[in-house]
């Protein structure tokens, strides 16, 4: 039976939000990543990444379109990656930097916030001024 129009249109739009999760992961992922890590580290990381991020573009599209993959799919998934990969993925790493600096930033003042009285006790109990 031949899907419906409104079938395959949501279909391809499920494959292109695919493809832009898979890059906003793929921008996540190269930011975590270390520099000097050895080889073999590298790869175990980028296996896993792909592992990961295959589940949860399977677990998308299950969700979304019980999980139709036909050809079309994986084609707008892939050209949906490489135009948001060569135009909107220094945009998207900006606001990511930007919200990993102010998150971060929380979590400090929040830890120094709260161990500030720890710190109190502590020192007060061991007489260090």
């Amino acid at each position: 039976m031949p899907l419906t129009l409104e079938v395959q249109f949501q279909t391809v739009l499920y494959s292109i939000l695919s493809g832009i999760l898979i890059g906003v992961l793929f921008d996540l992922y190269s930011m975590v990543r270390g520099i000097k890590v050895p080889k073999i580290i590298v790869i175990i990381e980028d296996i896993l990444f792909w592992v990961l991020t295959a589940i949860t573009v399977f677990t998308f599209l299950l969700y979304k379109n019980y999980a139709f993959l036909g050809p079309y799919v994986y084609v707008f998934m892939i050209l949906t990656l490489i135009i948001y990969l060569k135009i909107i993925s220094s945009k998207v790493r900006k606001i990511e930097m930007y919200i990993i600096e102010k998150v971060s930033w929380l979590f400090r003042i929040t830890f120094k916030t709260l161990s500030y009285p720890l710190k109190i006790v502590y020192y007060n109990i061991l007489g260090k001024k």
